[in-house]
């Protein structure tokens, strides 16, 4: 009978470990996409996890303000989107709002920008100062 109450017991741990709120957005994190521009079309997808989860809010915090470019340069090699399993706060000088998607427009010969929504899903284009290069060899994309 111990036994089997142990048993039991075991069971419902591991149960409420799995089915916690972490442990459910990460099992329902929905996959970073690298969209390919030329080709207009998503060619790669991958595993949303904490490494990809980390890239996008560290972008976020070295935002350094609004982008002067009034829109992303179609021309740019590749858009990759990382959806945040949780909203993040974004801060571009006196706006303040939350997102929970960070599109990355990557182009090699130009600085890249980031494409955001605030919750009434008005885009905001940021500028921000970070080291992409990990991010891209991780993801495999052709600029790395």
């Amino acid at each position: 009978m111990f036994k089997r109450s142990l048993s039991l017991c075991l069971l419902a741990a591991i149960l409420v470990a799995l089915l916690s709120p972490a442990a459910l957005a990460a099992a329902t994190a929905k996959p970073v996409q690298v969209f390919d521009v030329a080709a207009g079309k998503v060619v790669k997808t991958v595993e949303n996890n904490a490494e990809y989860q980390q890239y996008a809010k560290g972008w976020l915090e070295s935002v350094t303000g609004l982008s002067p470019q009034l829109k992303p340069d179609e021309k740019c090699g590749h858009v990759y989107r990382i959806p945040l399993e949780q909203p993040a706060t974004v801060k571009a000088g006196k706006l303040t709002f939350q997102t929970d998607d960070v599109f990355l427009f990557h182009c090699p010969d130009k600085p890249s920008v980031l494409l955001v929504f605030d919750a009434q899903k008005k885009p905001h284009l940021l500028s921000f100062k970070a080291n992409l290069q990990p991010f891209l060899k991780k993801i495999g994309s052709p600029d790395a």
